[in-house]
Order: C-alpha cells, then structure tokens, then sequence
C-alpha cells in the first residue's frame, strides 16, 4: 500500500509544482520573460493569507492572498515595462534584481518564523485504497486539477483567451488587430501570480510545517517541470509538474534503497531529469522547436 500512497503524494505535490510551472509559462508567453521573482511573489500572496486567517477566515484570507498576489506581480510587470523592450534576457536578469529586494523584505517581515494559513483541516488524513494519506494534499490535488481545468476552458473558449493566445503566437500582428500587449502582458503577470499563490497556500499547509522567509526557493524545484514540459506550452507545464512531483516523491520515500547515490537524492532527482532533457530534447515534451536558417 506504500506505492499507492506514494503514487497519490506525488501527483498532488505534481499538481501543486503544476500550478506554479503554469504561471512560469503564462508570464513566459504573454511577455518572453522568465519571472524568476515567482518565488517571492508566492511568499507574499502566503503571507497576506496567513494574516488575514484569523480576521476574515480561511476562504477569504486566501483569495485575499491570490489577489494581493495578483497585485504584486501586475506591479512588477510595469516595473519591468520602464525598461527598454527587446532584449528578454535583461529583462529577465531585472526579475533577480527585484526578487532580490522582495526577498530582503520578507525576511524583514516573516523574520524566523514560519507562516501558516489556519486551514480547517489540519493534519487530518484519510484512506484511499488502503493507505493513509493527508487530507490536505488530496484537496491539493483535487483544487490544482480544478483550476488546471478552469484555466484551459477560459484560453480555449472565451475571448480574453483568444486574445492572450494570438498576442502569444505573434504579438505584432496581435497589435495590428487591435489587441493590447499591454492588457495581455498585464494579464499574464497578474495570473501568474495568482497561480503561484495558490501552490503556495498548499506548500504551507501539513505535511508541511509552514513556509519561511525563504521559502520562495521552492519555486524553483517547478523549473524543471517548465523544461521538462516546454517552455512555452501550458499543457506541457501540467505534464512537467506531474512528472517532477511523481519522480521526487517516490525517489524520496524508497532512497534508503538508493543510498548508494547519497543524501538528499530526491530533492536533486528532478534537476537530474531536467539535464537529461536538456541534452536529449532540449525544447521539452511539448516545447516549440526553434527553428535556425542557415
């Protein structure tokens, strides 16, 4: 019954990475940056959840903590519009230089503690096929499965989804047809970081003992999952979160069978295939192949 339990941890820790590789890619298309203040845009959304726990309850705190979270990095999209457009990479170098500051304040303000989100279910667990699991990840699941699907009903059948696909696939002609790249970049960043806070709440509650001032670098176990799956293919972020969440738990749970490759071989397990990826399909599963005229 082991192997069923560790089946269903590591698709809701797959569906949570999932969550925050989807905002990865949301921000990635709509703007060809890569955010790599994720991280601290979900400490923040967490943050604000966990003070508003206790004043409003446990529903409202957390989308108050989507929203604030929302609002942080829509924020950072129009720091990063002061810069000139045209070179992404320095645009993606400035993310560092600004998670380096939100970084700085969250530790400011979360200091050694570690922040919770006083959710209702504790550490309560149930019985899925004969094996004990915690209630909160399979909640996990089920709510990072329900926003996947939400999120792909709204950019394949509404038009704000059509909109945020064509300013994707070119936004020049997007432009030429009326569409904003500003609202659409807007967008993205604000969506993705909703996502992100989202998979944050989760990270915060049991098994887990809460999140710290640095618990932004979780984000980054979802990187694999963004390469794994293809930089630029929201289905290929879901794919890449799943494989990365099933991989990392079950090397975790059987590594004292894989001592011979060391301590710690789970949390690396990951970085691992994403090397293999890199050298054998560097585009990904589902990536675009970038094609060189010669």
């Amino acid at each position: 019954m082991k192997l069923v339990q560790v089946l269903v941890l590591g698709l809701s820790l797959g569906a949570i990475y999932g969550l925050i590789a989807l905002g990865f890619v949301t921000i990635f298309k709509g703007t060809k940056v890569f955010n790599l203040a994720h991280g601290s845009v979900m400490i923040f959304g967490v943050y604000v959840a966990s003070i508003l726990t206790d004043r409003i309850g446990f529903a409202a705190a957390v989308a108050g903590g989507v929203l604030a979270a929302a609002l942080l990095a829509a924020i950072l999209d129009r720091i990063i519009a002061l810069a000139p457009r045209g070179d992404h990479l320095v645009l993606t170098i400035l993310t560092v230089g600004l998670d380096v500051v939100l970084v700085a304040e969250s530790s400011r303000l979360i200091g050694t503690n570690f922040i919770t989100v006083g959710d209702p279910w504790g550490s309560q667990t149930i019985s899925l096929l004969g094996a004990t699991v915690p209630l909160t990840r399979v909640i996990a699941l089920v709510t990072g499965l329900v926003l996947i699907g939400v999120f792909f009903l709204i950019f394949q059948k509404t038009r704000f989804g059509i909109r945020m696909r064509a300013a994707s696939a070119d936004s020049e002609t997007a432009a030429l047809m009326g569409i904003s790249q500003r609202s659409v970049s807007l967008s993205s960043w604000a969506i993705g970081g909703g996502l992100a806070a989202v998979a944050g709440v989760f990270l915060a509650m049991f098994p887990n003992p809460g999140l710290d001032a640095h618990a932004h670098l979780l984000v980054f176990h979802a990187i694999p999952a963004v390469i794994i799956g293809g930089l630029d293919s929201s289905g290929g972020a879901i794919l890449g979160g799943l494989i990365v969440g099933i991989t990392q738990t079950i090397v975790t749970s059987y590594s004292a069978s894989l001592s011979f490759l060391g301590e710690g071989i789970g949390d690396i397990s990951p970085y691992i295939l994403m090397i293999i990826f890199l050298l054998v399909r560097p585009s990904g599963i589902f990536g675009t192949k970038e094609l060189v005229r010669v």
